[in-house]
């Protein structure tokens, strides 16, 4: 079995949020200063529930982990 690839987008749609391009560089605009201690998953922008999603993936090491290590590091590239 082939494992699913994901999108940015699909991850957006998944945790709840608007999904366009725009909406996501937006998002990524604004959060882009996530300081390095922080896990995404202790992101205080996501929800309990958008946490909880993220948290889970990892621990199952499920295909949305390549996703979100993609937006991990997105949201990190200007951190101090």
């Amino acid at each position: 079995m082939e494992p699913a690839h994901h999108t940015i987008n699909d991850l957006f749609d998944q945790l709840g949020l608007p999904s366009s391009d725009s909406d996501i560089a937006a998002f990524i605009e604004k959060h882009q200063r996530m300081p390095h201690q922080i896990k995404i998953e202790q992101a205080d922008f996501f929800s309990d529930s958008q946490q909880a999603f993220i948290k889970q993936a990892y621990h199952e090491d499920a295909d949305w982990v390549v996703v979100i290590e993609h937006l991990d590091a997105l949201l990190r590239e200007k951190a101090s």
